[in-house]
């Protein structure tokens, strides 16, 4: 996500808190979130996809995802 991007985000949510937005505004802030929100955890997946955890034995495993779970 480019800088101009997060920083429109931030001009949202100041102008939320002051003078409020219009239907439009929040529109393209939840877009933004989205945006944002979708592409951390791309960048998170990809990192994790590089750790090994040394087991007891001294050989590396890769970490492996843990079955989904449900949220309350």
């Amino acid at each position: 996500m480019e800088k101009a991007q997060i920083d429109r985000i931030n001009e949202l949510a100041r102008k939320l808190k002051t003078v409020g937005l219009s239907e439009e505004e929040l529109k393209e802030r939840d877009a933004l979130r989205q945006q944002y929100i979708r592409e951390f955890r791309e960048s998170l997946r990809g990192t994790l996809d590089q750790v090994y955890l040394e087991q007891e034995d001294g050989s590396y495993k890769k970490l492996e995802k843990k079955e989904s779970q449900t949220r309350n």
